[in-house]
């Protein structure tokens, strides 16, 4: 499990790697009155390419719920897509739209900014989590180690399951993992 969770991690590192990488060197079109266009910024990478005969990936099934497009939005602007969509199993603690719109006013609205995409980002990769567990088999859990290098507790209470606060209303069988519902962001601590 170690080992699995060493290699997610540092597939995510060269992902966010290379995406920043990128972001940075976009191309510049100079018009001949001196002034300087950026083009179109190009998504590329495995979450923009379409396949129609595989099981959806934990980012398809975010993108195809109406009650996650918060979290979809979050995502592209961390720019993680295509951490999401690799072979995993992943585990995605996906908060509704309802669990975003319970932050603070104004905290999703500050963090979806370009200067908080770091933040963002460790949010996010909080909620992600190496494996392929089902609600009850999470039960055997007292932690988890996510993708942020962080740990994040698992609680039952009956025969609900908490993860870091956020109860599991739903359970998606994704691909290339699971994609758990939660009624609540889970927020790293400082």
């Amino acid at each position: 499990m170690k080992t699995n969770f060493n290699y997610l991690l540092s597939v995510l590192l060269v992902v966010l790697f290379f995406n920043c990488k990128n972001n940075k060197e976009q191309d510049q079109v100079g018009p001949t009155n001196g002034t300087v266009e950026t083009a179109t910024e190009k998504k590329e990478g495995q979450a923009f390419i379409k396949d129609d005969a595989s099981a959806p990936n934990v980012l398809q099934i975010a993108i195809g719920s109406k009650d996650h497009t918060t979290l979809v939005t979050a995502v592209q602007a961390a720019n993680l897509e295509n951490a999401l969509v690799n072979a995993g199993p992943l585990m995605v603690f996906a908060p509704t739209n309802d669990a975003f719109a319970a932050l603070p006013a104004g905290t999703v609205e500050n963090l979806l900014k370009p200067e908080s995409k770091d933040a963002l980002a460790n949010i996010l990769l909080y909620h992600v989590t190496p494996g392929n567990y089902s609600k009850d088999f999470l039960k055997k859990f007292k932690k988890l180690g996510q993708a942020n290098g962080k740990n994040v507790n698992i609680e039952v209470k009956g025969d609900d399951v908490f993860v870091g606060g956020a109860k599991i209303i739903a359970s998606v069988p994704a691909g290339n993992g699971i994609v758990h519902v939660v009624d609540k962001v889970i927020l790293p601590e400082n």
